[in-house]
């Protein structure tokens, strides 16, 4: 087995490629160690001391680090975990466990709007970021403003920020006039 690393915007975060389907849909945030005992995987990578945070996408795993610890000094463990994990068989996640299909739900007189928020974000926004280790979705809209939440590599990067003002907020208030702000929100 394989696993190809890429580096994220994030300094704090690195993206695992196991060369292998993570999950068959959606995604699945371990913000804690104490939130991975759902997945034998992400338990595994906790194991490694100075992970903060795992990130599940189809394909790939993002891992997030502490600032005091060094990426050449726990990629190498983070990599034996992974492997190990894989040759034994064990399931990413674990029985009962879900992954999130993204976008919290929202209906009244918005959803129309909502839905090409929605929309927007699936074709041109989340599959940029996935390619970056991390995703965005829609969690909210109240009078113009657009509510994200921010996961994987982008939850606490340095350029998510500009990436929501300038590059997300631009597109959806290019093509949908409604929408006059986005914001990130903790969750």
């Amino acid at each position: 087995m394989f696993i190809q690393t890429e580096s994220t915007p994030n300094p704090a975060t690195l993206k695992f490629l196991p060369g292998q389907t993570v999950l068959d849909a959606g995604t699945a945030d371990f913000p804690s160690a104490e939130a991975a005992e759902k997945s034998p995987l992400a338990k595994r990578i906790f194991g490694v001391s100075g992970v903060t945070g795992v990130f599940f996408g189809n394909d790939f795993v993002t891992v997030t680090k502490s600032e005091d610890v060094q990426w050449d000094h726990i990629k190498p463990a983070i990599l034996g975990a992974v492997m190990e994990h894989y040759q034994s068989g064990q399931p990413v996640m674990g029985a009962g466990a879900e992954t999130a299909s993204g976008h919290a739900e929202h209906t009244g007189e918005d959803a129309e709007i909502v839905n090409q928020i929605k929309d927007l974000l699936d074709s041109r926004v989340r599959p940029a970021v996935a390619q970056d280790g991390g995703d965005i979705t829609f969690h909210g809209f109240d009078r113009g403003v657009v509510y994200l939440h921010m996961q994987g590599a982008c939850a606490g990067c340095p350029s998510s920020t500009l990436t929501l003002k300038m590059g997300i907020e631009n597109l959806l208030r290019h093509y949908i006039p409604e929408v006059t702000e986005v914001r990130p929100v903790a969750v």
